[in-house]
């Protein structure tokens, strides 16, 4: 033990005092806080530009019913002459502004043509469609005898406030948000495990193919230099993260700050729709979102996901290190490892793609249960699982699997890691490795 706790000490302390692990450790985050805050200041400072749409209306009956809004401007031409407009528009050149033709059939049809000199936005064109098929709509209704102004008074907009039922209480609970911490955490489990596993394996061929390894191996075991490998490295991946939830506990109480001078906003604006109308409804409903994503996340058990995501990430990742460190031994360079990381990598692969089609559509169901008790494949799956809740046997048992197959794999792994570590000059195969498994020591 205390050859590994050595080995595990240099390969901590040599990659903890690397310039680019305190570069990534702290500036990543803050970089990606920075880009995440410039794009919304940019997102709530930046508006559209000003688009008119010179409408020639066949059919007489829809262009007095288009109203404008903040950024479309619609400019009915009586006796326009669909040519000499077209002609028009092609030698202004403007950007922000298009030709609208509604044809006399439009009712039937519901086709017209819009005529720009580029391509217009995707808002541009959505907000036009909307307000063509509202006009058509309310037009179709009157012509049946139906009052409209009475229907749309009982238009119904449902909201949802979802609360789970738990031993402790009801709590709120949101499937979007969960959603979300899902997508989430499939991603970063998936990068992390592949990132930190594959540092594993280069370590060894660097060792190997420069020949330190033998001096190593002279003063150590070939078990206790793999294990001492995986762990100081897996414990620099934790550390890492570790700094991150600090970094980010503590940027989420700034956030929280915020939104409690936020709300008070709201209160000061809900006293002002009566006075200023619309505008102030638009800017307290925009307050109402940001409430809302709030209350979304306070309704997550961060702790809970945490504790559960540092399990995973361990045992996953003791699981594919030691699946790494067998094919660093195993080759002579990085050339020859890509035989070997397909079958590696297939089952996180799998998981990951199944975890946005069928497991966040039924994460209770078979698949995604079998799928959170393999251990090749429960770091992802049970990491999805979790937001949406995970009965705590599901949760033990998956945990005592991981367990037994991180042994069975370290056990195949380093009686192979044994023998390749001092192997050279030759491309291993599967058959290959099958013989120095069944080596006797």
């Amino acid at each position: 033990m205390h050859k590994i706790a050595l080995i595990i000490q240099r390969e901590y302390l040599s990659r903890v005092k690397k310039k680019s692990f305190l570069l990534t450790t702290f500036l990543v985050p803050l970089l990606f806080i920075g880009m995440y805050a410039v794009v919304i200041i940019m997102a709530m400072n930046s508006k559209a530009p000003q688009t008119t749409v010179d409408v020639i209306d066949l059919s007489g009956q829809l262009a007095p019913k288009l109203e404008n809004t903040s950024t479309i401007t619609f400019r009915t031409l009586e006796n326009g002459n669909i040519d000499i407009e077209k002609r028009a528009l092609q030698d202004k050149g403007a950007e922000n502004q298009c030709l609208l033709i509604i044809p006399s059939d439009v009712l039937n049809t519901q086709k017209v043509e819009l005529y720009n000199t580029g391509k217009q936005s995707v808002a541009v064109v959505s907000t036009i469609e909307s307000k063509l098929n509202n006009a058509i709509r309310n037009i179709l209704i009157t012509e049946s005898g139906i009052d409209v102004a009475v229907l749309d008074k009982i238009k119904a907009d449902v909201s949802i406030n979802s609360k789970e039922m738990t031993a402790d209480g009801e709590k709120d609970s949101s499937s979007y948000g969960a959603m979300g911490v899902s997508f989430f955490l499939a991603i970063l489990i998936y990068i992390t495990l592949f990132i930190y596993g594959s540092q594993v394996m280069r370590g060894i061929i660097e060792e190997k193919t420069s020949r330190i390894v033998e001096v190593i191996i002279s003063s150590v075991k070939p078990f206790q230099l793999m294990m001492g490998k995986i762990i100081g490295i897996g414990l620099v991946g934790l550390t890492q993260f570790l700094l991150w939830v600090v970094l980010s506990l503590a940027l989420s109480t700034v956030a929280s700050s915020l939104m409690s001078k936020n709300e008070a906003v709201q209160m000061e604006l809900n006293s002002k729709i009566d006075q200023d109308g619309v505008g102030a409804q638009e800017e307290v409903g925009s307050n109402d979102k940001l409430s809302v994503i709030m209350k979304t996340v306070k309704g997550i058990d961060f702790g809970y996901i945490i504790t559960v995501f540092l399990i995973y990430y361990l045992g996953g990742y003791l699981i594919y290190s030691a699946l790494f460190a067998m094919v660093g031994s195993a080759v002579d360079n990085e050339t020859d490892t890509q035989q070997f990381m397909l079958p590696i990598i297939m089952p996180l692969l799998v998981t990951y793609m199944l975890s946005f089609s069928v497991m966040m559509n039924d994460p209770q169901g078979p698949v995604s249960f079998w799928l959170s008790m393999i251990p090749f494949t429960s770091p992802v799956a049970m990491l999805v699982r979790i937001p949406f809740g995970v009965p705590f046997w599901q949760l033990a048992l998956s945990i005592v699997l991981l367990i037994l197959g991180f042994l069975g794999t370290t056990y195949v792994a380093a009686r192979i890691y044994r023998v390749g570590i001092l192997m050279y000059g030759k491309k291993p195969t599967y058959k290959e490795l099958m013989k120095w498994f069944t080596y006797k020591a």
